[in-house]
């Protein structure tokens, strides 16, 4: 029915509800939406800062503790009984070994062993023993560095050897890559260090205007650094001293708070919109408002059980369909979190097992391959062509040691299956025929699945071979002239009253020559760790090279006297002629290449010294009757241990004589060879320079 002329227009009255719904709706929605848009940049900003700060505040207490940590496995590494061991005995490489193995375990970045002079023993990342030496002097037990070269800051600690207060034992951190990332992971923050030694605060860096104000109030600072689009925070870090040493940076990607804010914003828009649209068709369809929230619980409902926990479940009416709703609504949470944890924990377990060093596989109840690490189908012989679903024994191609196969006669696998874990060593057969050496520790089944870790450890047990031999060969040394030694004693206790002068002498004799060769294979070995561990130096004097090499002869006449060798020395070219060098040192020299001649020249033959003086050069050789270096590289004899082929079981020796002279010769700018003349003999000439040399003027 139409309206009678004059009389304004009347609408229902759901249609006048639903506009003033719509008005008034929409209006309170906008003026919410700004001000919750602006209430949530701020707050979003706060909380950037904040946690920009938590960030580095997190980082500098992890390095605090992770400095306490080294002050304790430095007292730890001082207590070690295999380390006072190892001290008593003085052996270099086993020493490099512990440590090297201790330094591992702790994943530190060096260990060193030292005393007043310096570095005894050392392991993992070389430092500069002068800076070193003085933050520890300056700072104590724990002590913070900062290259002054550049390069990592360190966090180090020293504890004393018990029983040996001259000794001690430093462990440092060097603060990079994984360390730094360990501090940053539980705030998400990227964290890094400067050193303020190399640090020249660059104009153009986006960051230094935050490293000033860090170090005006010598504390920390956070702000928004707009051209590299980050929330930044910086803080100080000094030694124990109160002297700032690096700046500790914590980043956090500005999109981490702007993409939840505009994400916000969209959302109060979009739900703006869709309620300003509700309240408008409200009046017409109050008749359905029970109906509208069921339909929307049950599409809710389903889109749970699809895996889809977006959208949250709104709040309804009357009040028995709103507890359906919140309980809905907490069903969804927890299944958000419950979710959002197992994702976590895989990501975790992923990260963990592609980074140890040993592979890592899964088997089933068949001992099919599940799952592999990385690390596994690197080293498994048989994985080239995959490894998911094969048999692991035809993976790893166990050595067939007998005719039936390893992995039905002593699997660990099936022994873990009767027992909570067991382990198994195995040689394994790569493609190219060589055998590699590997430790298989299986854990017990849980749910029809097996975790297997293989470690590679045919380097370890190289060098668990060369250690035994080495020390073989050391105690092999000692017993043979102590037993003479012993055996001439006995003789000439037993016999005080009844021996000659002459067969006195003779034993006496006996005694001498073997407290030489026992000094010789002492001074040899403390060489040997002096030049391992970087304490050879040399010292710049005057020295007659004649006298030096008759003391040397001198020194050797008895074993020449017994092998029935004679020697001859000319000299004439050094007479009258001073080097600057180490007497001591070219002394052990010339008594290395005499003690080497005297073992394999042959009996009843002769041995020349002589020397040669070009331009700005002096050559002194020793030459005797021997055979001669090996086939091959003649440079090889002055390697370590390095002994020649054609060598008698009985010839003693460690091989370390002429790695000695070789080290004592290039530390004075010289250098060393040998090389079979045409008479068919051996001649070792060392080269030494002339520069700074002067003449004797007999003064």
């Amino acid at each position: 029915m139409n309206d009678a002329p004059g009389n304004p227009q009347k609408h229902p009255l759901a249609s006048w509800l639903s506009a003033v719904s719509l008005l008034t709706t929409f209006a309170a929605l906008a003026v919410m939406a700004l001000a919750s848009t602006i209430v949530i940049n701020r707050l979003a900003q706060r909380q950037a800062l904040a946690r920009s700060e938590l960030a580095v505040s997190s980082a500098r207490e992890y390095l605090r503790r992770l400095g306490e940590g080294n002050l304790t496995a430095a007292r730890s590494l001082a207590k070690t009984p295999a380390l006072s061991a190892l001290l008593r005995a003085l052996d270099a490489p086993s020493l490099e070994l512990f440590l090297q193995d201790y330094c591992a375990a702790l994943r530190a970045s060096t260990c060193i062993l030292s005393n007043a002079q310096g570095p005894i023993a050392a392991a993992g990342d070389s430092v500069a023993w002068p800076e070193l030496a003085i933050a520890r002097a300056n700072q104590g037990e724990r002590f913070a560095l900062g290259p002054r070269g550049g390069g990592p800051v360190l966090l180090g600690a020293a504890a004393a050897v018990p029983g040996r207060p001259d000794i001690a034992a430093i462990v440092m951190q060097s603060l990079d890559g994984e360390l730094l990332r360990e501090a940053g992971r539980q705030s998400g923050a990227a964290i890094s260090v400067l050193n303020l030694s190399s640090y020249r605060a660059p104009d153009a860096e986006p960051l230094t205007p935050l490293h000033a104000a860090a170090l005006g109030n010598r504390d920390h600072a956070a702000m928004r650094i707009a051209a590299i689009d980050r929330y930044a925070a910086s803080a100080v870090l000094s030694d124990s001293t109160g002297t700032p040493i690096a700046l500790l940076d914590a980043q956090i990607p500005a999109a981490d708070f702007d993409h939840p804010a505009a994400i916000y914003r969209h959302v109060v828009i979009v739900v703006g919109l869709l309620v300003a649209a509700l309240a408008a068709v409200a009046g017409l369809l109050t008749g359905r408002w029970l109906a509208a929230p069921v339909v929307r619980l049950a599409a809710m409902a389903r889109r749970i059980g699809q895996g889809d926990f977006t959208p949250a479940i709104p709040t309804v009416v009357p009040r028995e369909l709103d507890s359906l709703a919140h309980a809905m609504d907490e069903m969804r949470q927890n299944l958000i979190e419950l979710t959002t944890t197992l994702r976590r924990r895989e990501a975790e377990a992923r990260a963990v097992l592609s980074g140890v060093v040993e592979g890592v596989f899964v088997t089933d109840a068949q001992r099919l391959v599940v799952y592999a690490n990385p690390q596994f189908m690197r080293s498994a012989p048989g994985a080239a062509g995959g490894v998911l679903g094969r048999f692991c024994g035809d993976l790893l191609h166990p050595h067939l040691a007998l005719s039936d196969r390893p992995c039905e006669r002593n699997c660990p696998i099936l022994a873990a299956r009767r027992a909570a874990t067991a382990r198994g060593a195995e040689s394994l057969r790569l493609a190219d025929g060589s055998i590699r050496s590997v430790i298989v520790v299986s854990a017990a089944p849980s749910e029809g699945r097996q975790v297997q870790l293989l470690r590679d450890e045919t380097d370890l047990e190289a060098a668990r071979r060369a250690r035994d031999s080495v020390l073989g060969n050391i105690s092999h040394e000692f017993r043979t002239p102590l037993a003479a030694q012993l055996a001439s004693v006995e003789m000439l206790r037993d016999g005080q009253d009844t021996l000659s002068p002459p067969e006195q002498r003779e034993l006496l004799t006996n005694i001498e020559r073997g407290v030489l060769r026992l000094m010789r294979l002492i001074d040899n070995l403390l060489e040997s760790v002096r030049i391992e561990s970087g304490q050879l130096s040399v010292r710049r004097q005057p020295v007659a090279l004649e006298a030096t090499v008759n003391e040397a002869v001198e020194l050797l006449r008895p074993l020449l006297t017994q092998a029935s060798l004679r020697i001859s020395v000319d000299l004439g070219a050094l007479r009258g002629r001073l080097l600057l060098g180490d007497a001591q040192r070219l002394q052990q020299v010339f008594v290395n290449l005499l003690s080497n001649a005297v073992k394999y020249a042959p009996p009843a033959s002769d041995i020349a010294i002589g020397a040669q003086v070009r331009d700005d050069t002096v050559d002194i050789w020793v030459e005797d009757g021997g055979p001669g270096p090996p086939p091959g590289d003649p440079q090889a004899l002055f390697e370590r241990f390095r002994r020649g082929d054609n060598v008698e079981p009985d010839t003693p020796g460690l091989g370390l004589g002429l790695w000695i002279v070789r080290s004592i010769i290039e530390r004075h700018a010289g250098s060393v060879r040998v090389e079979r003349t045409s008479a068919a003999r051996t001649r070792f000439i060392i080269a030494l320079p002339l520069e700074g040399a002067r003449e004797n003027t007999g003064r």
